[in-house]
């Protein structure tokens, strides 16, 4: 079992910046794809942003291509979103999620992920 947990959500004004973090225990994460979802209110859960345990290649939810930016720590056991530039349209509940990697290829669908964290929120005013 992997335990994941999300910090450093909060309130921000559009274009700035923030930086979550995903804290992975029970298991090191160092063999799992590891992702980001997000989701809105009255909205369908959305990939963000995922990254490859295999090497470290990532892929970017068409909306935050080019603003956001997905890393990973596996000395420290967690995973990161730095999120730059940001939009109204960005305000969602963040989660953080982890893949068993059996595949080749990074996964972009939430139904792929084996364990997810509880979730921390971002708000971006306007």
């Amino acid at each position: 079992q992997v335990q994941l947990v999300e910090s450093g959500g909060g309130l921000v004004q559009a274009g700035g910046s923030l930086r979550l973090s995903c804290a992975a225990s029970g298991r090191t994460i160092s063999n799992y794809h590891m992702g980001w979802f997000r989701q809105a209110p009255g909205k369908e859960r959305e990939f963000v942003a995922a990254i490859s345990w295999r090497d470290d290649s990532t892929r970017y939810g068409d909306s935050v291509k080019g603003r956001f930016t997905i890393s990973r720590d596996n000395a420290k056991n967690t995973v990161y979103l730095q999120m730059n530039s940001l939009k109204p349209e960005d305000t969602a509940v963040y989660y953080c999620a982890a893949d068993h990697g059996t595949t080749w290829y990074v996964p972009a669908v939430s139904e792929e992920y084996d364990y997810w964290g509880q979730g921390t929120q971002v708000t971006v005013s306007s």
